[in-house]
């Protein structure tokens, strides 16, 4: 310090901070050997505190306000130094003004994903990321734990383990609650809420206070939204069986305003939405899609040649019909697989039955 200063210093009776700076947490007021008169005027500004330190001792606390420095409002500081001559000579201290405003749009967010288990996924990996606000509520402590003898003293030096300590504190309080992974988007108060409780008691070991801290988002990895969000799309879809007509209809539309160009494509696209409906159906339930073809019919198939004309095949079910019904005699004849020629119907053993319950034809 030049000989200049030294003399302003001596001259001094003023000791204020006028802060400017969006990040200074404490500022040390500079003094020449750290001597303050005896009398001088403290003046302590909103949301500031003054912490007198001697030979490294918190020794007092002024608020905001103006005050003069002398024995009957240095209490502490006067039993510390035990000053001499009527207390009326200059003493030193160091100065240390306190910013207590608070800090806002403080960032935090998690480097790395947060590994938990859901109850509906499994397993998955989140990421999450939001804002805090803090504020020093007590100086004294604060400048005992985390500033120490520095000089200027910001947020940038203390930001990154508050940061750590809130992730820290996220990823218990969210395995803790159990809250489902689709449910979390409603609940971001809630693990706010749960969050500020758990972090306030070691905020409040360094003198901090969090007076707000919000959650503004919680995402998956991307592969994992993007699984979703297909599962969503089909949700809204609803009936693929109806969106897969639907498609088809609006592509022959297409076609038939224009049956040149790139309608094409579009009934291509309807017919294959169609396919994988069908397709679907099947997986989802062969048992029914099999029910719609009808089976092949049972036993042998038979012909029947009557008056030089052949009809057929006919089940034998078919043909015990015709033979109640008279159409069907034991002179017609029949023919099925394997057999060399055709036969009269009477020599067929499986028909003996129903002839044997069928009265013969009335005489002509």
């Amino acid at each position: 310090m030049s000989l200049w200063e030294k003399a302003v210093a001596e001259l001094l009776d003023i000791i204020e901070w006028s802060d400017d700076s969006p990040d200074t947490m404490v500022w040390r007021f500079p003094r020449f050997d750290n001597e303050i008169k005896y009398g001088a005027q403290l003046i302590v500004r909103q949301a500031q505190a003054a912490v007198f330190v001697d030979r490294g001792e918190i020794a007092d606390v002024f608020t905001s306000g103006q005050h003069s420095l002398t024995t009957k409002n240095l209490p502490v500081l006067t039993t510390l130094l035990g000053w001499k001559y009527g207390f009326h000579s200059p003493f030193k201290a160091e100065v240390y003004f306190v910013n207590t405003r608070n800090f806002t749009n403080l960032k935090w967010g998690t480097r790395n994903p947060v590994i938990l288990r859901d109850q509906e996924f499994g397993p998955v990996r989140l990421r999450s990321f939001g804002t805090y606000v803090v504020r020093v509520s007590d100086p004294a402590k604060f400048i005992q734990e985390i500033v120490g003898t520095g000089g200027h003293f910001t947020l940038d030096d203390i930001s990154e383990q508050l940061r750590n300590l809130i992730v820290s504190r996220f990823a218990d309080a969210l395995a803790e609650s159990g809250i489902p992974l689709l449910d979390l988007a409603a609940n971001y108060t809630e693990l706010s809420t749960l969050l500020t409780k758990q972090i306030a008691p070691e905020f409040l070991e360094y003198g901090l206070e969090v007076t707000k801290l919000l959650i503004e988002n919680i995402s998956l990895p991307l592969e994992v939204e993007a699984a979703l969000d297909k599962k969503s799309s089909m949700g809204i879809i609803g009936n693929l069986d109806n969106f897969a007509k639907f498609q088809a209809a609006q592509a022959m539309e297409a076609a038939a305003k224009n049956p040149g160009g790139d309608a094409s494509a579009g009934v291509g696209m309807g017919m294959g939405f169609a396919m994988a409906n069908q397709l679907g159906k099947v997986l989802a339930n062969p048992l029914e899609s099999a029910s719609e073809t009808p089976p092949p019919l049972p036993g042998d198939a038979y012909f029947i040649g009557k008056n030089g004309t052949k009809t057929g095949p006919f089940d034998i079910q078919t043909i015990n019909n015709n033979i109640h019904a008279g159409t069907v005699t034991g002179e017609t004849l029949l023919w099925k697989q394997g057999m060399a020629g055709w036969e009269k119907a009477a020599s067929f053993a499986e028909f003996k039955a129903a002839f044997q319950s069928t009265p013969p034809p009335l005489p002509a």
